[in-house]
């Protein structure tokens, strides 16, 4: 019997040839201006060669204020698009899709300007003291997202993934431990929701193919979101066109998490059974017997591998051996890629 990790996965119009998905890591490694470089050529197309069926590049930023650091990636400008469309290209020689994450670091960016926020509330004492984002500063950073996904349509990218976690701008709005507006984006879980609603809407204006959204599914911080919470977050994002919700959690706050291999699958499992939308599984994945067990057990659609693929760029060749698959091999590397 085929394993399900090798089975193709297809959302709209694009087929995934596994459920392998690279997920965003910030590798802080472009120029100030935000462009793309021979690292990311050689480190994204390495695991195109891989096999890996969906390499989602870094948090790349839709602003210039919403870098995380100076040395982000970019789409604020159309000047990012032919770095951006050459490693498309690439990653689509070796027969792999590519996605890209835009992203807003909020008030964890950290940049000589000030950061901007839902409300005035550092991150932590190290972090500067964010300026709270005006209402027309909001629509323009609903604007900014807009924008980013028309040039990742031209630049061909097969995936949005919009970035609502890891305690960045979106994230912020979401949760009541950073949101304290008294204004129609702050308050209820109706209004905190009304930024992220803003930005898929404005997205959608300008892209049509598959949608996700990472979100952090649990504060783990008293008053902050659980995944109870993203039930019904999920639930409004299925009515509005997001295709799979990518499920991490934390780091909004500084947090003591227990972090476990699968630690984060249990808030994937839930919000893809309790909302009926697709998920995506991320959080020490390492093995791909642990990878089988979550999608055979129908806890998540996409299995999200960070760190293992830091440390081997051909881990789809070393799941299929341990499932007993047999994948492409790149020709040039036939004499070294035996499975038995």
């Amino acid at each position: 019997m085929q394993s399900k990790l090798f089975t193709p996965y297809k959302i709209k119009d694009v087929t995934l040839k596994n459920r392998i998905v690279m997920a965003p890591m910030c590798m802080y490694s472009s120029d100030e201006n935000g462009h793309v470089n021979d690292w990311h050529l050689t480190h994204y197309t390495s695991r195109a060669i891989g096999q890996v069926g969906l390499i989602i590049i870094e948090a790349t930023a839709v602003n210039p204020k919403g870098r995380i650091s100076a040395s982000d990636l970019g789409i604020w400008s159309d000047e990012h698009i032919e770095g951006l469309k050459k490693l498309t290209t690439l990653n689509h020689k070796y027969q792999s899709k590519i996605g890209i994450q835009l992203a807003h670091a909020g008030r964890k960016a950290q940049l000589k300007t000030q950061p901007l926020a839902p409300s005035a509330i550092p991150f932590n004492e190290e972090y500067q003291t964010p300026h709270e984002l005006s209402i027309e500063e909001i629509k323009q950073t609903i604007y900014d997202f807009k924008q980013a996904a028309r040039r990742a349509k031209e630049a061909n990218f097969d995936v949005i993934e919009i970035h609502a976690a890891h305690g960045y701008l979106i994230h912020e709005f979401l949760s009541p431990l950073s949101n304290q507006r008294k204004d129609q984006y702050g308050g209820s879980e109706e209004n905190r929701y009304r930024l992220l609603h803003e930005v898929i809407e404005g997205v959608k204006e300008e892209w049509s193919g598959p949608l996700f959204v990472r979100i952090s599914a649990n504060d783990f911080t008293e008053g902050g979101n659980t995944p109870d919470t993203y039930v019904p977050y999920a639930e409004k994002m299925k009515a509005q066109g997001v295709d799979l919700i990518d499920v991490s959690s934390g780091a909004l706050v500084p947090a003591q998490i227990d972090a476990f291999p699968g630690y984060q699958v249990p808030y994937a499992d839930q919000i893809k059974n309790e909302a009926g939308v697709a998920t995506g599984a991320v959080g020490l994945i390492t093995h791909a017997f642990q990878a089988e067990e979550i999608l055979k057990n129908n806890r998540a659609d996409l299995i999200f591998i960070a760190r293992e693929l830091l440390r081997d760029p051909y881990w789809p060749k070393t799941a299929a051996i341990t499932l007993g698959e047999t994948i492409d091999t790149p020709v040039q590397y036939e004499r070294g890629w035996r499975f038995k």
